[in-house]
C-alpha cells in the first residue's frame, strides 16, 4: 500500500514483527487517531496512546503485572490500565471485612484497545469498533490534541 492513504474500517499494515518485537513500543496514526502498540511477554497489544485521565503518553510507561494483568503505568500519574482490556485498575480497602482487606478494584474500560493482528510476519491493527463512549476517546483527533496542551499547561 505504500504512502496511499488506507481506507478506513479495515486492518491497517503498522510493521513487521521482528522490528515491533525489537521495538517493545511503536506509536502509529491510524484514520486520525493516535495507537501505541506494545509488545509485552511474546503478546502484542494496541490501544490509544494517551491516557484516559489527564492525556499523558503512556508510551514509557512501565508495564507491571497487576492482580494477575499485565497493565502499563501512566508515568504521568501512575494510572493502572490492564494492556488486555484498557481496563483502569485501583488498590481500595474494604472496611466492610474485619481485619479491613486491600485489594485491586476495577474502574472498568476507560482506554479504548485494538485488535492486533499477524499475517506471515505483518502486524496488523483494526480499531475498536466499539460504539459507547471510553475515557480514553477524549484525547483523540484534533480537539485532544488541544485538551492534552491545556494539561499540560496546568500541570506543575
Amino acid at each position: 500500500m505504500g504512502d496511499q492513504e488506507q481506507p478506513t474500517g479495515g486492518t491497517h499494515f503498522v510493521g513487521k514483527k521482528d522490528e515491533l518485537i525489537k521495538a517493545k513500543r511503536t506509536l502509529r496514526t491510524l484514520e486520525g487517531r493516535d495507537i501505541l502498540i506494545i509488545y509485552n511477554q511474546e503478546a502484542f497489544y494496541a490501544m490509544d496512546a494517551y491516557c484516559y485521565h489527564a492525556g499523558g503518553i503512556l508510551e514509557n510507561g512501565d508495564i507491571e503485572e497487576i492482580d494477575g494483568k499485565m497493565c502499563i503505568i501512566c508515568p504521568k500519574h501512575k494510572y493502572k490500565i490492564s494492556l488486555a482490556k484498557g481496563e483502569g485498575l485501583y488498590r481500595g480497602t474494604d472496611r466492610r471485612q474485619d481485619p479491613p482487606v486491600t485489594k485491586w478494584y476495577s474502574k472498568g474500560v476507560k482506554q479504548r484497545t485494538h485488535i492486533v493482528t499477524e499475517t506471515d510476519g505483518d502486524i496488523y491493527v483494526k480499531l475498536s469498533e466499539e460504539l459507547c463512549w471510553i475515557d480514553s476517546d477524549y484525547f483523540q483527533g484534533e480537539k485532544g490534541k488541544l485538551e492534552r496542551a491545556k494539561y499540560e499547561e496546568d500541570s506543575p
